[in-house]
């Protein structure tokens, strides 16, 4: 299968500057703001599949996250990015959930035809005594993982444990690191398999340079996540992380007419300097 994968513009975090600069392989240092990417994947017999699907309330973001402000325009809501691609939440058979954490799980009952995809392990994580504790606890919305369980009661959530299978070409594979039960999607494409890293690789940086993102749940699976990634890529060209702006900068956009870019296509360069 050769898949067709588009990102999904799903709003902004701003961070403090010396992060990007620390983080980003860009020409654009020092820039204020960084994307919440999701993902759409086409050419699956079943329909498109859709990956993480942002946040439900930015103004919720900005009392809990603590790198910075959040916003979300019209045109970054997730309807509104799939509509760009012709694509209707009632198209959506399958969502893949990288994780639980509040940018990647916001518009759960956007989709009423959709069946989720997650990892035991942050089903586990996000309702289990781990939650006790603020510090862990706060990249996540209580009223996001009460939604998941609300599916989950409702037969529309099938579990994966380590490696799992989508459709044919669309795989998952648990990393953990920033969460304990992250995954990431490997994708067949016509250029090799691509991997949507989604916060096992913030930035190119984080994975490239060894440099971990502080929220985690354990450091050494985040490194081993990064081996990971890189294996199942094959390349590091075909790794794509979930919040870097380089990603908008090395792609070729999807049309003239769509502010999209098509991630199934080679970069016009390498993220390596």
């Amino acid at each position: 299968m050769n898949y067709r994968i588009r990102p999904l513009l799903l709003g902004e975090a701003e961070v403090p500057n010396i992060l990007d600069i620390f983080w980003s392989l860009s020409t654009d240092k020092g820039r204020s703001s960084v994307p919440i990417l999701g993902f759409l994947v086409e050419g699956s017999d079943s329909g498109p599949i859709v990956v993480d699907c942002g946040m439900r309330d930015p103004r919720r973001a900005i009392e809990i996250h603590r790198l910075g402000p959040h916003s979300c325009s019209p045109d970054q809501s997730l309807r509104a990015q799939l509509q760009l691609h012709g694509v209707k939440p009632t198209d959506v058979k399958t969502l893949i959930l990288t994780h639980l954490h509040y940018d990647h799980a916001g518009n759960l009952d956007l989709f009423p035809g959709a069946r989720f995809h997650l990892q035991d392990r942050e089903m586990s994580y996000a309702t289990g005594r781990c939650m006790c504790h603020g510090t862990l606890r706060h990249p996540f919305s209580v009223e996001h993982v009460t939604l998941m369980v609300r599916h989950v009661f409702s037969e529309r959530v099938t579990f994966h444990s380590g490696d799992g299978e989508v459709a044919p070409g669309v795989t998952l594979h648990r990393v953990g690191g920033h969460s304990d039960g992250l995954q990431v999607v490997r994708v067949e494409t016509a250029r090799g398999p691509v991997v949507l890293a989604s916060d096992a690789s913030h930035y190119y940086a984080n994975m490239h340079r060894r440099s971990p993102f502080p929220i985690l749940y354990n450091l050494g699976d985040m490194f081993e996540g990064w081996n990971i990634v890189q294996r199942l890529a094959g390349h590091v060209d075909r790794v794509i992380p979930g919040h870097d702006p380089i990603v908008t900068e090395i792609y070729p956009r999807a049309s003239d007419k769509v502010d999209a870019y098509s991630l199934h296509l080679q970069p016009t360069r390498s993220f390596v300097k």
